[in-house]
């Protein structure tokens, strides 16, 4: 039977033909390749593996010398790969670049009665405080490994976002996002993303609250984001264990946000490890400062 472009002899030789209209070789299956020739296979980029740290307790100067140190690393040709560092802060008020003094509802008077300091910083997101029962997941890694390209920071949060969404849900919540960069759940903001990036490397990350005593954040406002039953201006942060009534370990949760990280930005293979990555020098002991300017 001759082929519809007329220069085969039997149907057997039809599949070696480049002519559009001849069919394709029925013989030869997927696995053993496409059956257009002419036409590559669609490429994907190559995301490398992710480096998961399960930390400790850091202060926050020892935190921000560690998280350059590894921004530097991970931006040399054939340095470090993408690294999520998972830790917890040192009791302090933190302020962003969309947060001002006017967030922190205290008095200096009552920041030095509670022995709270206040941070300006460059990260993204607003006035976050931090302490025990909270966990932040920072995530150092060039957007260009992720195939985002240099300037993919909206791709790239979302990503983000909906990792820590699906570590939410494994935990029993119901998040949905806000604006202002956040998590929100029955209680309040549940996750305050916090991304900062400069020169294509992305750092910082997302503050969880899991399980942290509340009544000090009730007097924070850290996003404008949906009104709740315990919230109704929709901006404090509420917490993982008052949304879902129940006990939550902090190695659950930590557990639930490596493997949501990892699957929404698709890592090949993720290597956890206990520990920080790099050496931390503990720095000197300072008084709290009370700031007391609008940022």
């Amino acid at each position: 039977m001759p082929s519809p472009c007329g220069g085969h002899a039997d149907r057997g030789a039809v599949g070696s033909c480049t002519d559009a209209r001849c069919p394709p070789d029925p013989s030869r299956s997927r696995r053993g390749g496409w059956y257009n020739q002419s036409v590559e296979p669609p490429r994907f980029p190559a995301v490398p593996p992710l480096a998961a740290w399960l930390a400790g307790v850091i202060d926050h100067e020892a935190y921000i010398g560690l998280a350059e140190r590894l921004a530097w690393e991970v931006s040399e040709p054939g340095g470090r790969g993408p690294t999520l560092l998972l830790c917890e802060l040192k009791p302090l008020i933190t302020i962003g670049r969309l947060g001002s003094r006017t967030d922190v509802r205290f008095t200096d008077d009552e920041l030095r009665a509670w022995r709270l300091g206040v941070r300006f910083t460059g990260r993204g997101g607003g006035a976050i405080l931090h302490g025990p029962g909270q966990v932040f997941a920072s995530l150092v890694t060039p957007l260009d490994a992720l195939g985002l390209g240099r300037h993919g920071v909206g791709p790239y949060i979302g990503r983000l976002e909906a990792g820590v969404a699906e570590a939410l849900r494994t935990l029993g919540c119901e998040p949905r996002s806000v604006p202002g960069g956040g998590l929100c759940g029955r209680s309040g903001l549940l996750a305050a993303v916090t991304v900062a990036v400069r020169r294509g490397i992305a750092s910082h990350g997302v503050f969880v609250n899991v399980c942290p005593a509340l009544a000090a954040y009730r007097r924070i406002r850290t996003v404008t984001g949906a009104p709740t039953s315990a919230d109704p201006s929709g901006c404090m942060m509420g917490s993982v264990e008052a949304d879902v009534r129940r006990r939550i370990r902090m190695p659950d949760a930590r557990t639930a946000l490596v493997r949501g990280i990892a699957d929404a930005f698709g890592f090949s293979r993720t290597h956890v490890h206990a520990g920080f990555p790099l050496r931390v020098d503990a720095p000197a002991h300072t008084p709290p400062e009370v700031l007391s300017r609008v940022g």
